[in-house]
């Protein structure tokens, strides 16, 4: 997952993840990237710097971006989506990847479902073209 500094044509900016480069640029070519503010739909990408951990530094990278206190409402849109997965979706908890797997290759029941994967996992299933989305966790989550 990539994340990028995003701008709409009424000069909002805001943050998106994306699977790839290729599939944000895909995403904003065919306008179906809205901007959260407007829902304007004329999106293109805003200068980023990268964030470049210190040498030795064990900071979550993940939990800096989206502690930032400007990012409240992408938090916000985070846990919405997360609670309308949890509410429309069976839980198989670490059985994730395994079900996934099944669910892919027609040996189980096609349904939603959510659960836990390792990052290993994760890139196991992208790389076996299984389309999963990764929902972060949230600073705050954890308290």
């Amino acid at each position: 997952m990539i994340r990028y500094n995003l701008i709409c044509n009424n000069d909002h900016n805001f943050e998106s993840w994306f699977k790839d480069s290729t599939s944000c640029n895909d995403q904003i070519k065919s306008k179906n990237v809205l901007c959260p503010e407007c829902n304007s739909n004329l999106v293109t990408k805003a200068l980023m710097s990268p964030r470049i951990p210190k040498k030795g530094s064990n900071n979550n990278q993940e939990n800096t971006i989206l502690s930032n206190g400007r990012n409240n409402n992408l938090n916000d849109a985070i846990r919405k989506i997360r609670d309308e997965i949890k509410k429309n979706s069976e839980y198989v908890g670490k059985e994730f990847p395994e079900e996934a797997r099944k669910i892919h290759y027609h040996e189980s029941e096609e349904r939603s479902i959510y659960g836990e994967a390792t990052a290993k996992d994760i890139k196991e299933l992208h790389e076996e073209g299984i389309d999963i989305i990764h929902i972060p966790n949230l600073p705050d989550d954890k308290n």
